[in-house]
């Protein structure tokens, strides 16, 4: 009996699996890898532009910059870890489950007095020694995780209302809720947005998803008029200059931030808006610094990068034969996308104003690793299907 083209074919695949961990991001797909350097490059540049005036009350005009580097730096040691792991790992349930009870337990300390720490009128924060961690951060994709590892279930049947889809929206139902106490409403409602999505990939019908978004277009509803300070943000966005005094001050000054701009902008850190007029223009108004800056071409341009992100994460879920790994794809791309669209629209003025950063320009080092910890997970993904190619 000859063993030669046995043990030959052996040898082969251990050598192209030690090589596949030598790539790192050998294999990665080049447009996704490119739009993602991009978008680092721009946000960072942006959130110099728009923190170091404000920054250098809090220690230098570097600070913000500094922290994000910071970030950064964490956020690249978990994609080199990343890169080099079968993505189909993620999906054991010790792991996904882990995790997922792990942001439940931060998100139920946040809420809690003299343990969540309160910032601006909301708790959203915790204190681990020098750092400030927001959870909602690593809730949101730990869920994605679940759901990809729940939706890829051979039993799962999403076609059923009561026992195959509505069991799926108690776990994201739960975390909304306790996102909603913070408050922070925009990311609650991002959590079920892109579970809905998820769903909707799995096979999930029109109708039931229909049932579902009625009812959450409801819950909505009574929660933006159940208390005044809400239903006062609601109406402020639609006539901002008659708040100027109070609700609608920060999105006027927004808009005066776009007229500056016009046409070409007025040159990368010659904006005045941040200039103690436009509060927080490094988190969630970075855009309106974009549009200052860089005026509409800039951020036709900018916007241009994120939708060409979001085409070629959402050809990555396409192409991935793998159901597992086409939803955990779907769902970080879907989510990047959604942040994207919600924090540009309240910027512009087209919904109510909600504290929603944007993705890879608003300043947060633990938001930014995060971040880069899941599109390490989506190129990951993306490796595997030009590897079948």
């Amino acid at each position: 009996m000859n063993l030669r083209p046995a043990i030959g074919a052996n040898e082969a695949r251990k050598g192209a699996l030690r090589s596949t961990r030598r790539r790192g991001l050998g294999g990665v797909d080049r447009g996704l890898a490119t739009c993602f350097a991009l978008l680092m490059a721009i946000g960072l540049a942006t959130l110099y532009a728009a923190s170091y005036y404000n920054a250098q009350d809090n220690g230098g005009a570097l600070s913000e910059v500094t922290s994000q580097l910071f970030g950064m730096a964490v956020g690249a040691v978990a994609m080199a870890v990343l890169l080099r792991v079968d993505y189909r790992a993620l999906a054991k349930p010790w792991l996904c489950g882990g995790l997922l009870a792990a942001s439940f337990v931060m998100l139920a300390l946040v809420a809690i007095p003299g343990i969540g720490r309160m910032l601006n009128g909301s708790r959203r924060w915790l204190k681990l020694g020098p750092v400030s961690f927001q959870p909602s951060e690593l809730g949101k994709y730990a869920m994605i995780l679940y759901l990809a590892k729940a939706l890829s279930g051979r039993h799962r049947d999403v076609t059923r209302f009561f026992r195959g889809l509505v069991p799926l929206f108690v776990l994201p139902g739960l975390m909304f809720m306790l996102i909603l106490l913070q408050p922070n409403l925009s990311t609650a409602g991002s959590v079920l947005i892109v579970t809905a999505v998820m769903v909707m990939i799995a096979g999930a019908r029109w109708l039931h998803l229909g049932l579902i978004g009625a009812a959450g277009a409801g819950l909505g509803t009574f929660y933006a008029l159940s208390e005044g300070y809400r239903k006062a943000r609601l109406m402020s966005f639609t006539h901002p200059f008659d708040f100027m005094t109070n609700e609608g001050y920060q999105l006027s000054q927004s808009l005066l931030a776009f007229g500056s701009g016009g046409l070409f902008g007025m040159g990368v850190g010659m904006g005045r808006q941040k200039f103690a007029f436009l509060p927080y223009p490094e988190s969630d108004f970075i855009f309106a610094v974009v549009g200052e800056d860089l005026g509409f071409v800039g951020c036709v341009a900018v916007l241009a990068v994120f939708a060409a992100f979001l085409f070629f994460g959402l050809r990555v879920a396409m192409r991935c034969e793998d159901r597992f790994g086409s939803l955990l794809a779907g769902g970080i791309t879907c989510m990047i996308g959604v942040q994207c669209v919600l924090n540009v629209a309240v910027v512009i003025g087209a919904m109510p104003t909600t504290g929603l950063p944007l993705p890879f320009f608003s300043a947060g080092g633990t938001s930014i690793s995060i971040l880069m910890a899941a599109v390490a997970v989506l190129m990951n993904v993306s490796r595997e299907w030009n590897r079948a190619l």
